[in-house]
């Protein structure tokens, strides 16, 4: 009754996920338009506020939603992810933050990105909204990115 399935069958337990993959490996497969691209520490920082957003339910998450609530005139960071192919599906985002004056920014994982939410399921945008609990971690996060040069 104690026992768990794999000592009742004999096998041995599964092995853990893959190892977590460097900044350097996820940076070699974002793809062509994925500039502004988050530095390392911006892209922790990121995850951090991201996570803080998720537990406070003040996140936007995909690319149906976020460009629903840019049309509506909502204010946030948007956070794309730069290994999310065919870029068709969200090449018109940046477009849309442009217009509207919005920072936005790319970060090299998408499946990162979903974890940072919470889900298990890889995410491709998020729009992160301010909130007074995670205020200053936004404010920094927004600083960093609005410092990064847009593209031409």
């Amino acid at each position: 009754m104690g026992r768990s399935k794999h000592q009742e069958s004999g096998e041995a337990p599964e092995p853990e996920a893959a190892p977590e993959r460097s900044y350097q490996e996820l940076v070699e497969n974002v793809n062509a338009i994925s500039r502004p691209l988050a530095s390392r520490k911006l892209t922790r920082k990121l995850y951090k506020c991201v996570k803080k957003a998720a537990k406070h339910k003040q996140i936007r998450r995909g690319v149906k939603e976020v460009q629903k609530f840019i049309n509506k005139g909502e204010k946030g960071i948007t956070v794309l992810a730069g290994d999310t192919l065919p870029i068709d599906v969200y090449c018109h985002i940046p477009i849309m933050c442009e217009d509207r004056n919005l920072p936005y920014v790319y970060i090299p994982s998408k499946t990162d990105l979903g974890a940072a939410a919470g889900t298990k399921r890889p995410t491709c945008v998020i729009m992160i909204k301010p909130h007074e609990e995670y205020q200053e971690t936004y404010d920094e996060c927004l600083e960093d990115v609005e410092a990064l040069p847009l593209p031409l």
